[in-house]
Formats: C-alpha cells, structure tokens, sequence
C-alpha cells in the first residue's frame, strides 16, 4: 500500500499493542497498521451529496416517479 505518511512506525504499533495486553511481532503490527491506514483513509473522505435538480424535479418527486 502507498500512504503518503504513516506517523506511527511498526516498533512504535508493537510497543501500544502490548500496553494494551495484545502481544504481536513486527510482522502482525505491519498488517494490523496496513489496515488501519487503509480504514483511515477511506473513512477520511468526505461523502458527497448528490443533489441535484432535473428540469425542476427534485430527486425525491424523481424517484417517486421511477418509482
């Protein structure tokens, strides 16, 4: 994966991880901040409302339409 930062490094994830009673090696923290960094950077983005009026129809009166 290709993050522009990763603030916390892999000795830095073991030492947190096992303050909080979760024993892991280097290997299991890399996957463990992959996700993290993968989680982070998808709930990171803000979602778009897409609204948007078709020749003065709302996209509520559209759907029911459709509907």
């Amino acid at each position: 994966m290709n993050f522009i930062e990763k603030n916390v490094s892999v000795e830095k994830a073991v030492i947190i991880l096992s303050k909080n009673g979760i024993q892991v090696d280097e290997k299991e923290a890399k996957i463990i901040l992959e996700l993290l960094y993968l989680v982070s950077k998808n709930c990171d983005k803000p979602k778009e409302k897409k609204s948007f009026i078709l020749n003065g129809i709302s996209n509520h009166h559209l759907a029911s339409i459709i509907l």
